[in-house]
């Protein structure tokens, strides 16, 4: 088949949780299928580099993406509308009239729309078979949940009650929809979305990438990976050093926090031995020299791979119940859960001091990640799934 996929983020180089997940679909599935390729990019990285994808796509066409801008003209119209202000601040015409071109000059099997940013162009293609990968809801539903005032609830609840609604319409126009998590299924469930075309594929990791990384972990040493512009994880670092690091260096004076990822000029409390690096173009070996991969995430939604990545290089993980929803790892068995500073310290704490407990993590957690969320694993049922699709159109 020829399959237009069509990206929120630019694939390559893969640093971060979405672009990890894309680039390894668009590389599995192009072992079988043609795949051309449209995906939007940040301008402020520069020039994307293409001849890394040339390797998997027939064609690649880069365009900007533009941040949703809330205080611009247009978004603050989108109040008295319907549609969610970021769709109608952020959709591109240019996007529009390139899938247009795309289709116009070349037969076309299939269409995969990764993420809500690339599926709000559905009316454009909706004449084919086609698949809206990754939907995720629960990160609006958690806002409305953990606004602290009723202000901020009535606030989320509308745009809440927008996404629903404008998410209910898209998905008229896709054949089916992928989610990550049973919960995500559910809560499509509860919009009244049929289940039969809602199918989890969960984050993986390629145990491949791994496989030359040799660890060199480093006592006392904890480290987070995640970029600051996405909320839930400068959240989670207000907390965990605000909160968590003090009550751990209470005990263990020496511990020390690596924090990975673009922190965009945000400030977190002040705390001693705390190091953020800024964006890193590979941060494997800084996870695999650290004792402790920590995931204090308190909102959003989908699944960690900074959870899977750090099992994937032996190193244990202590998270929160948000940060670990989703994923299918037992508490003190594959890695340690905790939901408040005093415990999530204590769980810290009790890895810190004892490399028996940290080895057997590390173990049990890499062999059940090598058994249920490896894309070997989870591959060929993705691709059997798309297979299958331009087929059932034509029965239709």
């Amino acid at each position: 088949m020829r399959i237009l996929f069509l990206s929120r983020w630019y694939p390559y180089p893969a640093d971060n949780g979405s672009k990890l997940r894309i680039f390894s679909l668009i590389k599995g599935l192009s072992a079988q299928h043609d795949l051309v390729l449209i995906s939007f990019f940040d301008p402020a990285d520069g020039d994307p580099r293409q001849e890394e994808l040339s390797a998997y796509c027939t064609e690649v066409i880069p365009l900007p993406y533009r941040e949703f801008q809330p205080a611009s003209l247009d978004a603050r119209l989108g109040f008295f509308s319907p549609t969610p202000r970021s769709v109608i601040n952020t959709y591109s015409p240019a996007v529009e009239k390139t899938i247009r071109e795309v289709l116009s000059r070349q037969k076309i099997d299939l269409v995969i729309a990764s993420q809500f940013d690339m599926a709000v162009y559905a009316p454009v293609f909706s004449h084919l078979p086609a698949i809206f990968e990754e939907v995720e809801t629960g990160i609006y539903l958690n806002r409305v949940q953990s606004a602290p005032s009723i202000q901020g609830k009535i606030r989320h609840g509308m745009t809440y009650w927008k996404h629903r609604r404008y998410l209910r319409y898209l998905l008229s126009n896709f054949d089916l929809c992928t989610v990550v998590s049973e919960q995500e299924k559910s809560l499509l469930g509860s919009l009244g979305i049929e289940l039969t075309k809602v199918w989890v594929v969960p984050n993986c990791v390629d145990m491949a990438d791994y496989s030359t990384i040799q660890p060199e972990p480093e006592r006392e040493r904890l480290i987070f990976t995640g970029s600051f512009r996405y909320q839930p994880n400068y959240e989670a670092m207000c907390w965990f050093v605000g909160e968590v690091l003090p009550l751990i260096q209470h005990t263990l004076p020496e511990t020390r926090l690596v924090i990975t990822g673009d922190h965009a000029g945000r400030k977190l409390p002040e705390v001693p031995n705390v190091l953020l690096t800024g964006h890193l173009p590979d941060i494997r070996q800084e996870i695999a020299n650290s004792w402790i991969s920590v995931a204090p995430i308190l909102s959003g939604g989908g699944t960690r791979i900074k959870i899977l990545e750090a099992m994937a290089l032996g190193t244990p993980v202590v998270a929160t119940s948000k940060g670990v929803e989703g994923l299918a790892f037992q508490a003190n068995q594959q890695l340690k859960i905790a939901d408040t500073p005093d415990d999530f310290a204590a769980a810290c704490i009790q890895i810190l001091e004892s490399p028996v407990l940290r080895q057997r993590l590390a173990t049990n957690a890499r062999d059940k990640l090598e058994k249920e969320y490896t894309w070997p694993a989870v591959l060929p049922g993705f691709v059997d799934l798309i297979e299958q699709l331009p087929f059932q159109r034509l029965k239709a």
